[in-house]
């Protein structure tokens, strides 16, 4: 999956959360909460479609997500974890928890997660 950058992430987060919608309503969403002309969301729309991330359909240039928000967090933090770490999760893990404190539910739910992806259930 090709890096989606903050401005398509700004395009992506109403269609995840109201699912397929025309490219006006998405202009005006847009520009309430960004301040964005309808020029800006247009191309910003043009270059998902070319990453293949967005569906266009007509008639009235309906968007719809064609990746989900779960897919681009897992290739984000996968990258990230390659970048800065190395590969390692291990390393990963422990920069982001150096100097934060857990609550035992989150210690409990962490063990959880830790006891399942040893049992090969990732879900």
């Amino acid at each position: 999956m090709e890096k989606l950058f903050d401005s398509e992430l700004r395009v992506m987060e109403p269609l995840w959360a109201d699912g397929p919608q025309s490219a006006g309503e998405l202009a005006k969403k847009l520009a309430a909460s960004a301040g964005w002309n309808r020029n800006t969301t247009y191309t910003v729309i043009k270059k998902l479609v070319d990453k293949g991330a967005v569906s266009r359909s007509d008639p009235g240039f309906l968007c719809a997500p064609l990746v989900s928000r779960e897919d681009v967090q897992r290739a984000e933090t996968d990258n990230l974890i390659t970048r800065l770490f190395g590969g390692s999760n291990s390393q990963f893990l422990s920069a982001f928890f150096s100097g934060r404190e857990l609550t035992p539910a989150e210690a409990g739910e962490l063990r959880s997660l830790i006891e399942r992806l040893e049992r090969g259930d990732g879900t």
